[in-house]
């Protein structure tokens, strides 16, 4: 099959774009309002971009707006990368919550101070990355009152939990993050295979 997004349909029960892009890595946003209110919320449009200096996205779209929002007024978000024992805390932080209502309550999670910058860390997530930002790139949207943006941050903190090292790297085996497929899929990294380069040369 062949279709032009936005010209010519594709015939299909759904949008297949984002299952032709998998697994997505989910950033758990964490960032505060100018007004003081706490937001988290997760993006499946979200990984690095960049290792020296390290440098992370997300992409907010439609109506997901406050974390971007909090970013663009504050210049700083925090990124949680998301265990899969937090599956379903996860999920209660992408309902549709008004701007000054606290994801970190509605989840029943607890709040931890950051050490660069002042949104919160999330009790019990192995590994966060506070940032402050870079660059905000507006995208196209086909609905104005719905903008679409990418939110480019810099780590300026780096937080990783003992308990997730293994000979001093970092154990993914260890808290199985979580990844976006398509649809309403979820996978889990569990295991990996070490490749060098060489190894085909």
């Amino acid at each position: 099959m062949f279709y032009e997004p936005g010209k010519t349909p594709h015939n299909l029960p759904h949008d297949p774009f984002k299952a032709c892009v998998v697994p997505r890595p989910i950033g758990w946003i964490s960032t505060i309002s100018p007004e003081g209110h706490a937001n988290l919320a997760p993006y499946s449009f979200f990984n690095a971009v960049c290792g020296t200096p390290p440098m992370v996205m997300f992409g907010a779209s439609g109506a997901s707006r406050d974390s971007a929002a909090n970013a663009r007024a504050t210049g700083e978000f925090v990124v949680a990368v998301t265990p899969k024992t937090m599956l379903r805390e996860i999920n209660l932080c992408s309902a549709p919550l008004a701007a000054d209502e606290d994801e970190f309550t509605h989840a029943g999670l607890e709040k931890l101070p950051a050490s660069v910058v002042k949104p919160y860390l999330v009790k019990g997530v192995p590994i966060h990355m506070e940032c402050k930002v870079f660059q905000i790139v507006d995208l196209p949207s086909p609905n104005p009152g719905k903008p679409n943006s990418m939110v480019i941050g810099t780590v300026v903190g780096l937080h990783i939990d003992e308990s997730v090292l293994t000979d001093g790297m970092v154990d993914i085996g260890k808290f199985e993050p979580l990844t976006r497929l398509g649809y309403q899929e979820y996978a889990t990294i569990s295991e990996s295979f070490t490749v060098r380069r060489e190894d085909f040369w």
